[in-house]
């Protein structure tokens, strides 16, 4: 049986759980949230040529196709579209569950968590019924044209040019860093169609079918082997009028509110992630060396794990802030800044701890030892966590200007 073949049998045969689970309460929906995630997980892992491989992006994409088959998507859109309409503490309780159980994260999170919820709100009617349930159904994959060599965290200095033509546009730019777009059908892009405007006001948010003439995709080779990063060429791409979302010359305000949709969740399965590592560093710690030396009885070691123990609560308490906010309609603010460094630069000190529990075995990890392998592919990753989002230093002047009130350099 091959990799599809067998991730639509096995969604097919959970076809509608998520509306067989009508909790009352938070609680209630959490425990049989919990229970149907370890079973459907477990025997998704059993069917899988090999086993789990939480890393494999056919994997990824075949997991989240049985979620999306078994009605986990669209968790808080209106029924109208196919949602689920459920409450975001609901919300918040599946991102934690599934975190929990050991799932990775899907291919498809920007079409999900960003550009269905844009859509919802900016969206004619016409494209709401266009891409909804491709989306939905898991069927295309989307990626984020934002960031380009010279437009990193500075997004409104994009220089992609959108030139009005007859029936729409004709796009010609080069984006980077544009996660899973070699996997991508549809691409939204922040592009430039008033030279003259001021940086911010110039911008228009186009829908980019990946398949058309002059769209050309190169993978980038990442130090963890992988290449889930790609550089976008657009090359007189043309793009009809009809996939303009919003107003022409108003794109900087759709990308703006597109980044505050998965604010209270987005964070969560990252921070049970976390805790697993934490918890991974702390067997690491209290399990003796070839030489039956035991890294915990290090006064340096227990410290460093406390501080890590610290922040894993502190960003715990800030995410669930964060998330009472978003629950009160509460606008976004910059302390997502804060949590956003804290959690990235964490990260990278706790997988720096558990490299040197690994010692030698870090450099030798291979699927022999799955739990070393696993915690060196994090290290190598998250050296881009201070980088991807907005660098750490982009978010250290917006903490100073917005909340610290301090002038600007």
């Amino acid at each position: 049986m091959g990799r599809q073949e067998h991730a639509t049998q096995d969604s097919a045969a959970q076809d509608g759980a998520a509306q067989t689970i009508a909790a009352t309460d938070d609680a209630a929906f959490r425990q049989q949230l919990r229970t149907w995630l370890n079973d459907a997980y477990a025997g998704f892992v059993r069917g899988w040529p090999g086993g789990a491989a939480p890393r494999d992006l056919d994997f990824r994409r075949a997991w989240e196709d049985a979620l999306c088959a078994a009605g986990w998507s669209g968790l808080g859109w209106p029924r109208d579209y196919g949602g689920q309409g459920l409450p975001l503490s609901r919300q918040a309780v599946f991102h934690e569950e599934h975190a929990r159980c050991g799932a990775p994260l899907g291919v498809n999170l920007i079409g999900h968590g960003i550009l269905a919820p844009t859509l919802l709100h900016f969206g004619s009617e016409a494209q709401k019924r266009r891409f909804l349930p491709g989306i939905l159904s898991n069927r295309e994959v989307w990626c984020q044209g934002y960031s380009e060599p010279g437009a990193g965290s500075d997004l409104a200095s994009v220089r992609t040019r959108a030139e009005a033509v007859a029936g729409g546009y004709r796009v010609n730019g080069h984006k980077i860093w544009t996660s899973f777009a070699d996997r991508a059908q549809w691409c939204f892009v922040l592009a430039r169609t008033d030279a003259a405007a001021p940086k911010h006001k110039g911008l228009s948010f186009l829908l980019v079918d990946m398949r058309s003439p002059g769209v050309r995709v190169e993978p980038i080779r990442q130090m963890t082997g992988d290449a889930e990063f790609c550089e976008v060429f657009f090359e007189d791409v043309f793009v009809p009028q009809d996939l303009l979302l919003g107003q022409e010359n108003q794109g900087w305000k759709v990308a703006m509110a597109a980044a505050s949709f998965e604010r209270g969740t987005y964070f969560i399965p990252r921070l049970v992630r976390f805790g697993q590592e934490l918890d991974a560093v702390r067997r690491l710690a209290l399990r003796p060396d070839a030489y039956g030396h035991v890294p915990a009885s290090s006064a340096v070691v227990r410290h460093k794990w406390a501080r890590l123990a610290a922040d894993s609560h502190v960003l715990a308490l800030k995410s669930q802030r964060a998330l009472e906010g978003a629950m009160r309609g509460d606008p976004p603010g910059p302390e997502g800044s804060s949590t956003k460094i804290h959690w990235s630069e964490a990260h990278q000190r706790l997988l720096e701890l558990s490299m040197q529990m690994l010692g030698d075995a870090a450099c030798l990890a291979d699927e022999a030892d799955a739990q070393a392998a696993e915690l060196t592919h994090a290290y190598l990753w998250s050296r881009a966590e201070t980088i991807l989002a907005g660098t750490s230093e982009i978010q250290r002047n917006i903490i100073a200007e917005q909340m610290l009130g301090l002038p600007k350099a």
